[in-house]
């Protein structure tokens, strides 16, 4: 079954509309805690490299979301752009995960091979942003309540 694609805007609406929608960022660490949609929580797909600096597979990605979200709960997956969260999206959808939704073009947009915005993503639109991490949204938390 191919993952349902939704935008920015549709997203906002489904977490503000009370039915327990969680947005799952799966950026990395630090492009969270530079920006994220208001509520996110943060487990990333893939992590930097320190000594590469290249983006590496989070070995403990899919055991820290089903640690914290039952298959039932309906998960609406964002990134940068839509390419990590659709990955991230269809992952959980195999795992046994019943409500995902991949947000289309994320927080800061889709862009063509030219790097040029063709649609705006969640940051551009003016929907809500957070650059604090409240209890339980950073990975960190998150993490730590699966694996001490």
């Amino acid at each position: 079954m191919a993952v349902r694609s939704i935008s920015p805007q549709q997203a906002a609406d489904l977490l503000s509309g009370g039915d327990g929608h969680v947005y799952l960022d799966v950026r990395s660490v630090p492009e969270f805690s530079a920006g994220h949609p208001r509520s996110a929580r943060n487990i990333p797909l893939l992590h930097s490299d320190p000594r590469s600096g290249n983006l590496v597979p989070n070995p403990d990605f899919l055991k820290v979301v089903q640690g914290n979200f039952p298959p039932a709960t309906p998960l609406l997956l964002g990134c940068l752009s839509g390419g990590r969260s659709m990955k991230a999206a269809e992952l959980l959808e195999r795992a046994g995960h019943r409500s995902v939704v991949n947000v289309r073009c994320g927080f800061g947009g889709s862009r063509d091979i030219l790097g040029r915005v063709t649609e705006p993503g969640w940051a551009a639109l003016g929907l809500p942003v957070d650059r604090e991490e409240r209890p339980g949204e950073s990975y960190e938390s998150l993490h730590k309540r699966v694996l001490p």
